[in-house]
């Protein structure tokens, strides 16, 4: 009778497992510019269909109760001073480093949160096939600190939606970090790049020896 009743506890337990049996997270990885290069996958490019309303943002954020959305978390995070959030998460005070043009901003209306890859660039390279629930992932994307970035509204709209190869941030101090952050947003996603996209990439890691990427694959 015992041994009955032990088969049947263990049967029970065995049936509950996969239930309680997480999924392992993908781990951050690191490794050299020139390498992490290698790892993007290479396709033509199409912009057939695009609208900027298929990625939803900015959303609720990672916390929907404290009344910040996706915007002002980034704006939050990335304060070298931060600001004071008041009521319905406005923003008083505050000082942020623009690293794109090194430019010192005192007002979080004058910084625009710009995608390091370009909506319309995810769309070109892949999200096109995404369900909107990943879109809207990928458009408010904190998951990352280098997905979504806040710097100045000149330096955001001069880049617009546009790649290495035809856009790097005007202090060219900052290329090898700001290709690294692009390469490493593509490979999060896994997102392609095009030729021309690709030999601006390797054309600015040559004279990047020590700079490496980090990334963690989206969920």
């Amino acid at each position: 009778m015992l041994k009955s009743v032990l088969r049947g506890l263990a049967a029970a337990s065995l049936a509950v497992l996969p239930l309680t049996v997480s999924t392992p997270a993908h781990a951050a990885e690191m490794l050299p510019l020139s390498e992490a290069v290698t790892r993007l996958p290479v396709a033509a490019e199409s912009r057939d269909g695009y609208d900027r309303d298929a990625f939803k943002h900015w959303n609720a954020g990672a916390n929907p109760s404290d009344g910040c959305n996706t915007r002002a978390e980034v704006l939050i995070a990335e304060a070298v001073e931060p600001p004071t959030v008041g009521p319905k998460c406005r923003l008083t005070g505050g000082r942020w480093w623009s690293y794109y043009d090194q430019v010192w901003v005192t007002s979080a209306s004058g910084l625009d949160i710009d995608h390091m890859g370009p909506l319309a660039e995810a769309w070109d390279s892949g999200a096109s096939i995404w369900s909107a629930q990943r879109r809207e992932a990928y458009a408010n994307d904190l998951g990352a600190a280098t997905s979504l970035v806040a710097v100045t509204a000149r330096s955001n709209r001069s880049k617009s939606d546009q790649d290495p190869a035809q856009w790097l941030p005007p202090a060219a101090e900052v290329h090898c970090r700001y290709v690294a952050e692009w390469v490493g947003t593509k490979l999060r996603w896994s997102l392609s790049v095009d030729e021309a996209e690709l030999a601006a990439l390797r054309e600015v890691t040559t004279g990047c020896p020590e700079q490496t990427v980090t990334y963690e694959p989206a969920p």
